[in-house]
């Protein structure tokens, strides 16, 4: 099963696409970024988050995506920015994938490391040890896009198995 794992955010919103097999064993298949560019305006860079999401469910073609919770920290300003983007990427796999799961940041992380207040850095080197990667997957919102992905691949894998609706 391919999931597209994404790291939601305004200026850089991580995506990692990852393939389960039916051992449920992972691999990567690709990760990245897609960026919004700071001079234009709120409206286009939201455009351009609906344009990469499209592309990627077209290009990949996943049977379910997962997404990382909203967490706001200090600067409310930012976490606007992010609900915005968030509501275009909810509403983009919505239309062309339907299967939609969300997670919280330390779901995620309990999911990785068996630790719900894991370190950055601690998850990931696991997402690499895990996805079998030479190196840690840059830049970091490629990184955590991928944890999301494995997050679901293992969390939905245990659902699937023990018949869990």
């Amino acid at each position: 099963m391919r999931i597209l794992g994404i790291d939601p955010g305004f200026g850089t919103m991580g995506y990692g696409v990852v393939e389960r097999d039916e051992r449920g064993n992972c691999s990567a298949v690709d990760y990245g970024v897609v960026k919004t560019p700071k001079e234009e305006s709120f409206p286009v860079r939201l455009c351009i988050l609906e344009e990469g999401v499209r592309k990627l469910i077209e290009k990949y073609e996943p049977k379910e995506i997962s997404l990382e919770e909203l967490f706001f920290g200090k600067n409310i300003t930012t976490g606007i920015a992010v609900a915005h983007a968030r509501g275009v990427i909810l509403l983009t796999a919505n239309k062309f994938c339907g299967k939609i799961f969300e997670y919280k940041p330390a779901q995620i992380k309990q999911a990785i490391t068996g630790y719900g207040n894991a370190e950055k850095r601690q998850m990931q080197l696991v997402v690499a040890s895990l996805l079998h990667l030479k190196e840690i997957p840059r830049p970091d919102d490629a990184a955590d896009a991928l944890a999301v992905a494995l997050c679901h691949a293992y969390t939905n894998r245990f659902a699937q198995l023990f018949n869990v609706r």
